[in-house]
């Protein structure tokens, strides 16, 4: 049973090893074991995962092994897979890993096995998947549909739009081209609908509730458009519009036919949706079977943490050197580095990942956290962009900043020198960080590094979506453990709730309650300057 993690006399004696080992740069670990490398590396088929530029020791991780063990993890990871309600804010199940698993399995939530509806949405997925590539599915004017407007934001807009880049590097990966909407910025919308033709645009409007104030501006807008531009076709909505919800009286109320309505569950988290329905927008353009590889790839990954021990376990090595570094070493920010144009929006996604599952302060029995940290600040760029802009403060700067490198060992293109010198460049800042450089120290101090510090190197073969889904579930396991860890419940978000109800009131003029500051700037905004 998860528990304060503090109280654990293990805690105390990890937090002595953390004054000792500081003794010792990361460096001489290496000088003091030649099979440090081997030790501390893991290969899953096509997946490899180095750790051992960091500053800690086998002795130390098997202290976190323990420490997690005695947290609750291993009951608490059956008990996700088994779908066991894990989410007791909103009394809710947790079962991402459940879209990934093969029909033939079980997994029972409230009486019902969810497995057989999660296949059926996935048959249909495929159909219209195939329809459109087939060029079958028309629009109201009778010509096929070649462009999709993806409309969501957060976790209906984040996984997607990340995968669609990663995949599509490629004109002959695309087989409908699909622009991703978010922001309530107008901008936004009318830059998808200027690069859209309206009688081949199909708009697929993804909000878990159907609510989301940004979402459903954006498809009002994009209804109008339609309708305006397809006029004396009363079937419209029928043929250019889908949605994707667990509401479907309100997908119905908003005018959307509920045979273009594609479920998600209330056992499926946001940010831990791609898999759902989610990611209709990828298996349309793409191709169902780039769809099928990503959730094939997430599931192999899913059995390695469920059945791996902790200790040669990648998901909870990660998230044991996450915490080392959090909570024992100091770091208070991660940085996620991929060396890889089609990964630009990783990092992006990630930080809702991470920062809105366990950046909070209050732990699973109601009480405020004040004597350990809880996650991280995360941000990132891909490789070699951020050597050019942050990576000064990573060599030098005055906080030790733990990082991730992520590369795939084969180019992306046909390119071949191009990403020899990209991956020697990321092998050279993972070296410098660890080792610094010493010399020049007193004649041109600005010269010296003083290393010491972490990184974490994760290589694939080559990045398609088998890969890309280890990867995104990688990064899901760890935040799990680290939620267990730290004694949160990773999966809920009433963070994010109290902005959005002052918006609401402040865009019905309620200004009751209102500091002296907002509304001098609300005044601004609604007359302008003087």
């Amino acid at each position: 049973m998860s528990s304060n993690p503090t109280k654990n006399k293990i805690w105390l004696d990890l937090q002595s090893k953390a004054k000792e080992i500081k003794k010792t740069p990361i460096r001489d670990l290496f000088t003091q074991d030649d099979k440090r490398f081997d030790n501390m590396t893991i290969q899953l088929d096509d997946f490899f995962f180095d750790y051992s530029k960091h500053h800690i020791t086998q002795d130390i991780l098997d202290s976190l092994a323990t420490l997690t063990r005695d947290q609750g993890l291993e009951k608490a990871r059956q008990a996700m897979f088994d779908g066991a309600v894990i989410n007791p804010t909103e009394d809710r199940s947790v079962l991402h890993t459940a879209l990934r698993r093969p029909a033939s399995d079980e997994v029972t939530v409230k009486g019902t096995n969810v497995i057989p509806l999660i296949h059926e949405t996935l048959k249909r997925i495929k159909e219209l998947s195939t329809q459109i590539k087939d060029k079958k599915y028309l629009g109201v004017t009778g010509k096929p549909i070649d462009t999709i407007i993806s409309i969501g934001i957060g976790g209906s807009d984040l996984g997607p739009r990340m995968v669609y880049q990663a995949l599509s590097n490629k004109p002959s990966d695309v087989i409908t081209p699909c622009h991703f909407v978010s922001n309530i910025d107008g901008d936004d919308i009318l830059t998808a609908m200027s690069q859209s033709d309206p009688e081949t645009t199909l708009v697929i409007v993804i909000s878990k509730t159907f609510t989301t104030q940004e979402t459903l501006a954006n498809a009002v807008i994009a209804q109008n458009w339609l309708k305006e531009k397809l006029p004396n076709h009363n079937d419209v909505m029928d043929r250019h519009f889908m949605a994707v919800s667990s509401n479907g009286n309100n997908v119905e109320k908003f005018g959307i036919n509920k045979d273009n309505f594609f479920p998600m569950w209330e056992w499926v988290n946001g940010r831990f949706s791609l898999w759902s329905a989610v990611g209709l927008p990828l298996a349309l353009s793409l191709g169902y079977k780039a769809f099928e590889e990503l959730l094939s790839g997430a599931y192999e990954m899913d059995k390695h943490f469920l059945e791996a021990p902790l200790e040669k376990n990648i998901p909870v090595l990660m998230a044991l050197v996450g915490i080392w570094n959090r909570n024992f070493m100091g770091s208070s920010q991660h940085a996620v580095l991929p060396y890889s144009q089609r990964l630009k929006h990783f990092p992006a996604y990630l930080q809702q990942l991470e920062m809105e599952s366990n950046g909070k302060d209050i732990d699973l029995d109601g009480q405020q956290i004040t004597d350990y940290k809880t996650g991280p600040t995360l941000f990132g760029v891909i490789g070699t962009n951020g050597q050019h802009s942050f990576y000064q403060l990573l060599h030098q700067g005055s906080d030790i900043i733990p990082c991730d490198f992520i590369a795939s060992i084969k180019p992306d293109n046909n390119l071949n020198t191009s990403h020899e010198t990209l991956l020697s460049h990321m092998l050279a800042q993972g070296q410098a960080m660890m080792q610094g450089r010493q010399d020049n120290k007193v004649e041109e101090p600005y010269r010296h590094f003083h290393g010491n510090r972490p990184s974490t190197t994760i290589l694939v073969t080559e990045l398609n979506a088998s890969t890309l889904g280890k990867l995104i579930a990688l990064y899901e396991h760890k935040t799990f453990v680290q939620g267990i860890i730290w004694n949160i419940n990773s999966f809920d978000q009433h963070g994010v709730e109290l902005g959005k109800e002052l918006s609401t009131k402040l865009a019905s003029n309620d200004l009751s309650n209102t500091d002296s500051s907002t509304k001098g700037l609300f005044s601004i905004v609604h007359n302008g300057l003087k």
